[in-house]
């Protein structure tokens, strides 16, 4: 009897293997999928082009701005999917791809239109009779299948997602030794751009019906709901606390993004309002402070406290989750809007003129005068203390602490003016490292006054 043993490859030769034969039956059923739904979606995109596109142009049954409002760039999205499907079907997908790429800019036109392709198209069918009875005609076609046109339009901007699905499972399983990683990895990148765009835009169309629906609910006109960059978070009722024991009242509060707007219930029994609100108080959330005064324990509800620079508003519900909803959403609002305005100040102080050079030309001038005026267009400079007086302006905490303690800086204006630069860039410096919540808590830290004076001393 011989013995012959199977020849066994280096440790772990087996399992790579076996992945990359699941990477290929993967890589093998999205590429089948993706020719399946191209070829679907190029049929869909046909009847569009064909039954309603070019029979209208030719009918003239809707004047060319009205028909270019509806289906914008459809013809030329038709044209460049088929081109993308003969390459497909022919098992190029890198090539096919890297080519249809760059006439993602019909599709672009197409997702900006969409919303008011829809608006239009409504209008025409309502008030058009010979386009509405045209519309019915063609949909009723056996090639459509039942489908109408308000489900056909909307097809382009799902196949951008389907694509960007498609591309990314292929991208992760194709071996970046293939000559079609490359061009798959460059298109997954494009069209996920126009993805995103999809779903921004998305979301400023329903942002935009939320703050309509908002104003609609509003008594008259005095309170402006819609406003450039101002997003709808949230909605409810709370009970405000007065500030000197008077009736607890349930009060409705719509949060933005910007603003918190404190409104009453009109009066059931009103002929044309009874199911409106009346606007009382809008509160700016750009300087507001938000704490949890109760609801920090499993209790029943809890109180949330907002101090504004001309307010303080105490805000109860019964409800814990709820209340804990909000002050969440108070929080985030807040410190969104902190952060976009910390981000302002740095880049606006990284165009400030440096202190040194300043230095430099005080000291080349014969006479001690005041600093130049020109300054960062937006930014007020803090002007020098007046000549007369000898000694430099102390901080309120400062002028507490001992006298030995501070390091005293004689001389002209300009020593006078590096102090007071000097001061304002620190303040900048301890804002961006988190150092200090306001400006007031600078003077009360000993720490910033100790920074401030050394670092005076050593730009002198």
């Amino acid at each position: 009897m011989s013995f012959s043993p199977t020849p066994v490859g280096p440790p772990g030769s087996r399992s790579v293997q076996e992945q990359r034969e699941k990477w290929e039956r993967k890589r093998t059923r999205t590429v089948r999928a993706l020719v399946q739904t191209e070829q679907k979606y190029c049929k869909q995109l046909q009847l569009v082009n064909t039954y309603f596109v070019e029979i209208l142009k030719a009918k003239g049954t809707l004047r060319q701005d009205i028909r270019e409002s509806i289906f914008s760039s459809i013809p030329s999205v038709y044209s460049v999917n088929q081109t993308l499907l003969v390459r497909l079907e022919n098992g190029d997908l890198g090539r096919g791809f890297d080519d249809f790429c760059p006439h993602l800019h019909h599709y672009v036109t197409y997702v900006d239109n969409i919303q008011n392709a829809s608006k239009v198209l409504a209008l025409q069918v309502k008030k058009n009779k010979a386009f509405r009875r045209f519309k019915k005609l063609q949909e009723s076609r056996p090639e459509f299948l039942n489908c109408k046109l308000e489900d056909l339009l909307p097809l382009p901007i799902q196949r951008i997602q389907q694509y960007n699905h498609f591309l990314r499972d292929l991208s992760e399983n194709t071996s970046p030794d293939y000559p079609e990683f490359q061009p798959l990895s460059r298109s997954v990148k494009l069209i996920s751009e126009v993805s995103q765009r999809i779903q921004d835009n998305a979301r400023s169309h329903d942002n935009h019906l939320q703050l309509r629906r908002v104003q609609r609910l509003l008594k008259g006109r005095k309170t402006k709901v819609e406003a450039p960059g101002r997003w709808y978070l949230r909605e409810g009722w709370l009970r405000t606390v007065p500030p000197k024991g008077a009736e607890v009242k349930p009060k409705m509060f719509f949060l933005f993004s910007d603003v918190l707007l404190q409104a009453k219930p009109c009066h059931p029994l009103h002929p044309t309002n009874g199911d409106k609100f009346a606007g009382q108080r809008v509160y700016p959330l750009k300087d507001c402070t938000v704490d949890k005064v109760f609801g920090h324990t499993q209790s029943q509800g809890g109180l949330l406290s907002l101090t504004f620079p001309k307010a303080k508003l105490l805000l109860m519900s019964s409800d814990q989750e709820d209340i804990n909803d909000w002050y969440y959403s108070l929080s985030s609002a807040v410190g969104q809007l902190k952060s976009r305005n910390t981000v302002v100040h740095q880049r606006d102080d990284l165009v400030r003129r440096p202190l040194r050079c300043f230095v430099e030309d005080q000291k080349n001038q014969t006479t001690p005068t005041t600093p130049p005026t020109t300054s960062t267009p937006g930014r007020k400079r803090m002007a020098p203390p007046p000549p007369q007086t000898p000694s430099r302006p102390t901080a309120p905490a400062e002028a507490e602490g001992s006298a030995s303690k501070r390091m005293k800086l004689t001389g002209g204006p300009a020593e006078r003016w590096v102090h007071i630069e000097c001061t304002v860039y620190m303040i900048m410096l301890s804002f961006r490292g988190g150092f200090v919540q306001n400006v007031q808590s600078i003077y009360d830290n000993a720490l910033i006054q100790r920074w401030v004076r050394t670092e005076c001393t050593v730009y002198i």
